[in-house]
């Protein structure tokens, strides 16, 4: 791999305000356009970039396949664990309002909670696929 140092330096100085932009995505989501699917896109790929400038070996030692496998498990309980604790609490599935005292503040709570969960499962999946199909024909 031929090393780029102004690609570098760029990859370093982006990534970071990437990574804070997948966070405003992820958790402004249910107030305007975005969430959970739009952030672990973004994520991932900020992961992504810094594998094809840094090697994919870096970028296993950020995140691991076997923790970006937990990481996708992790993320589909958390959306399923939502809709139990609304069948719980004497709702519907996935029927936020009965998660907090009030209406709306149990609609933001259950958004919140599912857009986390699918953000999770969206980026780690994302970065299974590109390790998969990056890491072919390695011992």
């Amino acid at each position: 791999m031929k090393h780029n140092l102004i690609l570098r330096v760029t990859a370093k100085t982006l990534i970071p305000p990437i990574i804070i932009f997948a966070l405003y995505v992820q958790f402004h989501g249910d107030f305007g356009p975005g969430g959970g699917f739009q952030a672990g896109v973004i994520l991932s790929a900020a992961i992504i970039l810094y594998s094809l400038l840094f090697g994919l070996d870096a970028a296993e030692k950020v995140i691991t396949p076997t923790v970006a496998r937990i990481l996708a498990s992790l993320g589909v309980l958390i959306y399923m664990g939502v809709g139990f604790a609304t069948v719980l609490l004497g709702g519907n599935y996935l029927d936020y309002s009965v998660l907090a005292d009030t209406q709306v503040a149990g609609q933001h709570l259950g958004i919140l909670l599912v857009e986390l969960g699918v953000g999770v499962t969206v980026c780690s999946v994302m970065l299974l696929i590109f390790f998969a199909f990056a890491g072919r024909g390695r011992p």
